[in-house]
């Protein structure tokens, strides 16, 4: 009975309203799955160093794998019960205009920090790449043109930018097959190389395989939560789907993030047992650059990166349409202006995000403080801001006591842990500041 009056109340309930939503269950996993699929790709073999071993990290992987998937599905149900269709408009909603707004701050803070991480990846990429490519030793001085002080605002310029101006997130779901294939590729590369051998590879024989505290396993926490990122998008995503029930959506979580955690788990996993200690922040920094092979994942790396950025972009115009929508341009501005979603305001709010992302990529010195950093902001999307949701939705939903009691008791826990990983990557990052 408790069941049936659950399932009622939320069909009673009004979807989020998208127009024309278009987006397949398949093309949905795709959008998850490579808006998960970034730049922590890459410091994945550094997580599993940090972590003491494969062991460690891997269980640290499982456990944090439970409450990123309750994280999706919670977002689910929260978009349906408070009939919103972004992500601080549902924590809006839910949780009233004080935490609303911790959202969009936290929201717009977040994504600009992973949109400056993406860029600086595919510089650096960029560079490593040219390096190979271009005759002379790399001690030399490279030309301008090779420079990411060139590449990079070209990159933006030519494709990146194109790929930012659609209006809806479906659009994204053409380029996410590519950018996850790309991801695959370098996953792949990574597991060979360990079992080739291949000459110039300077290899680690016996890597460490416990950590040196029980503290050093948490201490991957953000960069976890850095790789595992979809949250943000989620609902979006979900309100662009053709078929939206809480049962699909649980089974478009569940397989996105598990195809995630393989492609991270055999990345981390291969890219420590190859390089051990020595293995850098950034895997494919590791590698010798003439390799051909590591060239290529270098190119194709730095695809998926471009393909992921237009997803990031998408929900941070979407926090500043909302504040257009809400300031004086909205209700007094000319007629062009009135609509933050017309074409003349996004375009606005497209160039102004690409160019303030790449201004500071091309001044930010250690990407590693990036990681950091979204890796502890990240924890509000994961975990606090699900739980509130939760916790507030119980209260307005026709759930059984003892069903409500333990959605309750999830929902606190997920804040609780939600809190612990912010404070402790924050005091982390101000202890290597200091």
């Amino acid at each position: 009975m408790e069941g049936q009056a659950q399932s009622r109340g939320l069909a009673e309930k009004p979807l989020p309203t998208v127009a024309a939503p278009t987006l397949s269950s398949v093309g949905a996993v795709f959008i998850l799955l490579k808006s998960a699929l970034g730049a922590g790709l890459l410091n994945f073999p550094w997580a599993f160093h940090k972590a003491g071993g494969v062991v460690p990290a891997f269980l640290v992987e499982l456990v944090s794998l439970v409450f990123l998937v309750s994280g999706l599905v919670i977002l689910g149900y929260a978009a349906s019960v408070s009939g919103q269709a972004t992500y601080q408009s549902v924590v809006r909603g839910l949780c009233g205009p004080a935490v609303g707004k911790l959202c969009e701050v936290c929201f717009l803070v977040n994504l600009f920090m992973i949109s400056v991480a993406f860029l600086r990846v595919v510089g650096d990429q960029l560079e490593k790449l040219c390096d190979s490519l271009l005759p002379g030793a790399p001690p030399a001085p490279r030309p301008w043109y090779a420079d990411q002080r060139f590449t990079l605002p070209l990159l933006c310029t030519l494709l990146i930018l194109p790929l930012s101006a659609p209006r809806e997130i479906a659009f994204q779901k053409h380029t996410s097959i590519l950018g996850t294939l790309a991801a695959c590729y370098l996953a792949l590369v990574v597991t060979v190389q360990y079992y080739l051998r291949p000459p110039g590879l300077v290899q680690e024989p016996r890597p460490s395989l416990s950590p040196s505290s029980w503290t050093s396993a948490f201490s991957v926490f953000p960069t976890i939560c850095f790789g595992f990122q979809c949250h943000e998008a989620a609902v979006s995503v979900y309100c662009s789907t053709r078929h939206r029930s809480l049962s699909r959506w649980a089974l478009v979580s569940v397989l996105s993030l598990l195809a995630c955690c393989l492609i991270y788990s055999l990345t981390g996993a291969y890219g420590f047992l190859t390089f051990g200690t020595e293995v850098s922040a950034d895997v494919l920094m590791s590698y010798p650059g003439d390799d051909v092979v590591i060239v290529v994942a270098r190119v194709l790396f730095a695809v998926s990166v471009v393909t992921v950025y237009p997803i990031v972009l998408f929900l941070g115009r979407s926090v500043m349409q909302d504040f257009w929508r809400r300031s004086c341009w909205g209700a007094w501005g000319p007629r062009a202006l009135a609509d933050p979603s017309g074409p003349w305001v996004r375009m606005l709010l497209t160039v102004l995000w690409v160019t303030m992302t790449l201004a500071t990529a091309l001044f930010v010195p250690d990407l590693g403080e990036i990681v950091s950093i979204t890796g502890g902001l990240s924890s509000f999307f994961i975990f606090i801001f699900p739980g509130l949701c939760l916790i507030c939705a119980m209260g307005i939903e026709p759930v059984g006591p003892r069903a409500k009691c333990w959605l309750e008791a999830w929902g606190a826990l997920s804040v609780l842990l939600g809190a612990f990983i912010f404070g402790q990557s924050t005091a982390a990052a101000l202890l290597e500041l200091f």
